[in-house]
């Protein structure tokens, strides 16, 4: 108390609460210091790391090329990845349930989101051991070998993704006739793999199915590329192989590292079970993260939700501007044609005699990613077998399906340029 009898205005309680204030400030100073030098006042908002690294963009005139960085997400895709990353959740349950939600949308008993299709193929082969051999996790690879191990293959199909099977151990059988395929299958036979794509092999895609299940062993078609048509994502399950994969950044429009396994929901049970975040899995390094697993599931939703005559219209509309740009070279010729299987959608064929115009398709091909911005035509461009008959060392071939709004009339000009003054 005051002596004139008024009470003072800093009370005991108001002085350490001051007190106690002062000293957290102070102890927060380094600290508030410290992020202020670390964090800019204004964050840049929409940098482009590109730029930021010195990396060129391209006009993506050949197609869904991992070497390319496949395709380019839609902005709905785009928006679910990004809405994703704002917060963690438990992965198992995102797993479970954005597989339960894509085997409803894809018509099959169970489905899986995978690192890519080459790791769904390591899964698959994991589930097949896993299941002829009742083994854990922990098992694959290191005690598969003195065990049921092989899996049947045409030597047609045979391909640089036979490795993403011998990850778990196994080894592959050859088979050409349908007879050598009947009597390959042993006690040791966990699974047949069928390349989809494959343009050779003398046993139909049928028949393999049907000698396999007669046998009681799972199989396994690799069916990588091969959407579109949208209804291939349930087409091979309802046909009744047991597993099918495909790559979520092709076709399905989904984030490049994400892909799809499809199937049995026994065999898609085991597949997770040597998947990530299982740490002593042959599937541990193959991590799909949050984003990209809710990035395929709205992958899916927008590749059902599309038209798909008119956006095969739009590839076509885009063959032909560039065509138009190059009808007046001479001797050219131009077709469009659609692959039966893998990447079936319209790529236009541009043939001419190189020694009249003076230039061949792999040197315009070279020319073309020397441009700013680099062009990159269809790796059949020059060479023979790439697309059947349909190709050889007088052809350019043009993907349009990947190209963005206004680029097809660039690629168009910039042919033009190059083929009618191939010495500039």
């Amino acid at each position: 108390m005051f002596g004139n009898g008024e009470q003072s205005p800093l009370t005991r309680r108001r002085f350490l609460g001051w007190s106690q204030g002062l000293m957290a400030a102070v102890s927060a100073a380094p600290w508030m210091s410290a992020r202020a030098e670390t964090e800019p006042e204004h964050p840049a908002e929409n940098e482009d790391y590109y730029d930021k690294l010195g990396i060129d963009k391209i006009i993506n005139a050949a197609g869904t090329y991992t070497y390319l960085t496949a395709a380019v997400m839609p902005p709905e895709v785009q928006r679910a990845v990004a809405k994703a990353a704002l917060h963690p959740v438990v992965l198992k349950d995102l797993q479970k349930a954005s597989g339960e939600y894509l085997a409803k949308k894809l018509r099959c008993e169970a489905a899986l989101v995978s690192s890519g299709a080459s790791a769904a193929l390591t899964l698959a082969t994991a589930a097949c051991v896993a299941s002829a051999n009742n083994l854990k996790p922990e098992q694959i690879p290191q005690e598969v070998g003195g065990m049921k191990n092989e899996v049947i293959v045409q030597k047609a199909h045979r391909y640089e993704y036979d490795h993403a099977m011998q990850l778990c151990g196994v080894r592959i059988v050859e088979v050409v006739t349908v007879e050598d395929y009947r009597n390959a299958f042993t006690r040791k036979t966990v699974m047949t793999n069928f390349f989809n794509a494959a343009e050779a092999g003398e046993i139909d895609r049928k028949t393999w199915l049907n000698i396999a299940h007669q046998h009681g062993v799972p199989c396994h078609l690799d069916a990588a590329a091969d959407m579109p048509p949208v209804e291939n994502l349930w087409k091979y399950t309802e046909m009744g192989f047991d597993l099918v994969c495909f790559s979520g950044g092709k076709g399905i429009r989904g984030p490049q590292n994400a892909g799809l396994l499809l199937g049995r929901k026994k065999l898609i049970d085991l597949a997770v079970q040597n998947d990530n975040p299982n740490s002593d899995a042959v599937g541990r390094g193959m991590k799909v993260a949050k984003e990209q697993i809710v990035g395929m599931v709205a992958a899916v939703d927008w590749l059902l939700s599309r038209d798909e005559a008119a956006d095969q219209a739009e590839y076509r509309r885009r063959a032909d501007v560039i065509a138009a740009a190059v009808k007046n070279v001479p001797t050219m010729k131009s077709e469009i044609f659609v692959p039966e299987i893998a990447n079936h959608v319209p790529h236009l064929i541009l043939a001419y005699d190189p020694a009249v115009v003076g230039i061949s398709p792999t040197e315009v091909q070279k020319k073309l990613q020397a441009e700013k911005p680099r062009i990159e035509l269809n790796p059949a461009t020059g060479s023979t077998g790439r697309l059947g008959t349909h190709s050889n060392e007088n052809t350019i071939v043009v993907g349009t399906w990947m190209l963005q709004p206004g680029e097809a009339e660039i690629v168009g000009r910039r042919l033009r340029e190059v083929l009618t003054h191939p010495r500039a």
